[in-house]
């Protein structure tokens, strides 16, 4: 497919506008959405996700996330050498996102006190830190999601799954991840798309927001690399279940 880069690259980039947007919304001072709390957070990335899915799934198949990249190609739903260019776009899309929050509510950096919130709004970050059981719960999230996304799509399986914006599908998926945030959320903020957490969090790195604190790279990589194997893990066990 010769749109996967723009339809990934658009796709994460609205994901993350909507998704760090309501999180900018709810935790950053003076907005009108200020402390509306966790359930309007996770119904708005639920929704992001569907979003995306409907403005992108046609070129691409919306994967929106590296995990799930990884994942469908490692039960041969994706080829392999689309691998590079879905990620490139998704990182690429991730960090536009995340520049289009910081200017849409750049008046309230500045009167946010708590760097820690400030980056709450780019990256996720675990409600107490045990890296070993962080890794685990992005695993397990990141694998529930791709087993769930193969679900969706059963009984045609993968091949559903990777086709694209179609009827109810997308709405389904983003009830998946509002799901997921609602159960699992809770320790680390439910990263499950090393996309979603290292585009913005590079962002948040080289913006300049009023305030910042550091971007926490120590824990960066438990949002990459437990989505990753959770990725393969959902994706390889729903195959072995129903080949």
């Amino acid at each position: 497919m010769d749109n996967i880069f723009v339809a990934e690259l658009v796709g994460t980039a609205i994901l993350i506008l909507l998704g760090d947007g309501v999180v900018a919304a709810v935790l950053l001072n003076e907005s009108k959405a200020q402390n509306a709390g966790w359930i309007v957070i996770t119904f708005g990335w639920g929704m992001a996700v569907a979003i995306a899915v409907y403005s992108v799934g046609d070129f691409s198949g919306a994967h929106i996330n590296p995990a799930v990249t990884v994942g469908l190609a490692s039960i041969g739903a994706t080829p392999w050498g689309d691998v590079p260019q879905y990620i490139l776009g998704q990182f690429a899309g991730a960090f536009i996102g995340a520049c289009l929050v910081f200017v849409s509510y750049f008046s309230h950096w500045r009167v946010t006190e708590d760097p820690g919130l400030k980056l709450a709004v780019f990256s996720t970050g675990p409600a107490i830190r045990n890296p070993a059981m962080n890794l685990v719960t992005e695993v397990i999230g990141t694998a529930m999601l791709l087993f769930g996304v193969l679900a969706i799509g059963f009984p045609d399986g993968a091949a559903t799954a990777a086709a694209g914006a179609a009827g109810l599908t997308p709405l389904l998926v983003g009830f998946l991840v509002l799901a997921i945030g609602l159960s699992l959320g809770g320790p680390t903020g439910y990263a499950i798309n090393p996309a979603r957490d290292l585009g913005p969090r590079i962002a948040h790195q080289v913006l300049p927001i009023a305030g910042k604190g550091d971007s926490d790279w120590g824990y960066a990589w438990i949002p990459v690399a437990g989505p990753l194997v959770g990725g393969v893990l959902g994706a390889v066990l729903f195959n072995v279940l129903w080949p």
